[in-house]
């Protein structure tokens, strides 16, 4: 495919379907929409088996100049592959899941979706650091209309919340891309993340990228908008928010904050442990005390991407490559959970769990599934959570043992809080006659979790296909952040390098 943009491509389906679908009646709007996520799904398989594992670390790259420094330039590593699969693969099963609930200005909402995916591929992509920026800060814009228009009583409220607290953080991050542009003289992401700024200059990079990342994971205590914005928005925008759109703050650490600022990361790696156990134990404990089903799943996705943050900044190979199966296990099985949820809400229209109970007697399949989701959210062993945890986990352990023991606490806390859900949802005694109406799975929603289910199945039996992609740039990170990695048990001592843990870790792997 040498010569061949697909990325492009994959760009513009999307981005012209979405303009198709405002002259369109709402139905076509469903079915233009339907058909080009399928048609990016498609591109995206064919990106993947034609991705060379182990060739150059920067493949389907396009290069345009377009003024200045600033270029449309595209292209992807292992790491953003395995995250526009993820975007690709979950896009078509939100508009199946919005085929029948959304009714209202459908073809708006069907565009709104198609510009969501535009960006985050886009973001994904994007070897410009303002390029990168473009795409990054603009997702918020379908989303903040999604929750907005199409959410629920506070919808209002919300929005404004997540677009505030997501964009503030930002203009900071902006502030340090002119410097590092006009410091380093170029502004391509590849030859940035070789470039070596001064280590005083790193900190406050470092300090300015992650105002922007910490809230898009969204991390302890900048979380505070992400159960509210989950609350209010419709299934699809939950699904797309929990599945895709957090990922951008971890694929940020990845792709900046680590290779571009690494004596800065091992200096400040105590203060993400820190911020990282206290939002596994407290958002945990929180979950466990919610009425309402959204915001229980919503709290546990903090907790989860807690983990992400800790594997990220053990600075070894179990750690990173258990961060990023942790980011793609919990964009599927986030998502999955709150596609559960829109399915007995499309019924019953509420989310309370009081109101629910003894489902497995009138929704076999819709408890079946329910069950399988709620495992692979705690970590059972053949499910991609186990796999994701563990690396995670096992990667922590080496650096920090107290660190991996109080995050360790969350897998406890969290088969807590999702298997008590999980009886008072589906299990006892059906409590009222509407429940008791209550139809199984139809066709269309079985199509939507099954796939979901067969993903995470397949990526905790046989995690290799997942991590391999990734594998070599996993080492070219190493390599660059080794002389900056946090010496074991201890906090990074300023202004002295650390000794390195990567030898230990490619043993162990």
């Amino acid at each position: 495919m040498s010569g061949f943009p697909i990325l492009s491509l994959m760009l513009a389906v999307p981005a012209i379907a979405a303009i198709a679908c405002l002259f369109l009646s709402p139905q076509g709007a469903r079915m233009t929409a339907l058909v080009a996520t399928l048609i990016d799904f498609a591109l995206g398989i064919l990106l993947w088996t034609n991705y060379d594992i182990g060739g150059a670390q920067w493949q389907f790259v396009e290069y345009q100049p377009v003024f200045g420094r600033f270029a449309w330039a595209l292209g992807i590593d292992g790491f953003a592959l395995l995250l526009i699969m993820l975007s690709v693969f979950l896009m078509p099963i939100c508009i199946g899941a919005s085929w029948r609930s959304v009714t209202n200005r459908v073809p708006e909402y069907m565009a709104a979706f198609l510009f969501t995916e535009v960006l985050m591929i886009g973001t994904f992509a994007a070897q410009d650091l303002f390029l990168f920026y473009i795409f990054f800060e603009a997702g918020l814009i379908p989303m903040f209309l999604i929750i907005g228009i199409w959410g629920g009583v506070n919808r209002i409220y919300a929005s404004y919340k997540f677009f505030l607290y997501t964009l503030l953080g930002s203009v900071v991050m902006f502030i340090a891309m002119l410097y590092m542009a006009r410091a380093a003289g170029t502004t391509r992401i590849p030859e940035l993340m070789a470039y070596d700024f001064p280590a005083h200059v790193q900190t406050w990079l470092w300090l300015a990228f992650f105002a922007s990342f910490a809230v898009k994971m969204p991390m302890w205590p900048v979380h505070t908008w992400l159960p509210d914005a989950h609350v209010q928005a419709p299934t699809a925008g939950s699904v797309i928010l929990a599945g895709v759109l957090l990922k951008l703050g971890g694929y940020g650490f990845l792709r900046f904050s680590l290779p571009m600022f690494p004596e800065a990361s091992g200096q400040l790696t105590w203060l993400i442990f820190l911020l990282s156990g206290i939002a596994v134990v407290y958002t945990s404990l929180v979950a466990l005390v919610q009425s309402d089903m959204k915001k229980l799943i919503a709290y546990s996705s903090v907790a989860h991407m807690a983990i992400v943050t800790i594997g990220l900044y053990a600075f070894n190979r179990q750690g990173i490559e258990g961060a990023m199966i942790m980011m793609l296990s919990h964009g599927l099985v986030s998502g999955a959970l709150f596609l559960c949820v829109g399915v007995i809400y499309d019924r019953l229209h509420t989310r309370e769990i009081a109101r629910y109970g003894g489902l497995a007697i009138n929704m076999p399949r819709y408890a079946l599934f329910f069950l399988f989701f709620t495992m692979a959210s705690i970590g059972l062993p053949g499910t991609s959570g186990f796999v994701a945890e563990f690396l995670s986990l096992m990667g922590t352990y080496q650096v920090s043992t107290w660190t991996a023991l109080i995050c360790t606490t969350g897998i406890i806390l969290g088969a807590a809080y999702m298997l008590y859900l999980y009886r008072r949802v589906v299990f006892g005694e059906i409590k009222s006659d509407d429940v008791r109406e209550m139809q199984d799975l139809s066709g269309r929603e079985l199509w939507l979790l099954a796939p979901v289910a067969a993903v995470a199945l397949w990526m905790g039996v046989y995690p290799e296909s997942f991590m391999a992609p990734m594998r070599k740039d996993v080492g070219v990170l190493l390599a660059r952040i080794d002389r900056a990695a946090p010496p074991s048990d201890s906090k990074p001592t300023a202004g002295k390098p650390a000794a390195p843990v990567h030898a230990a870790a490619e043993g162990a792997h």
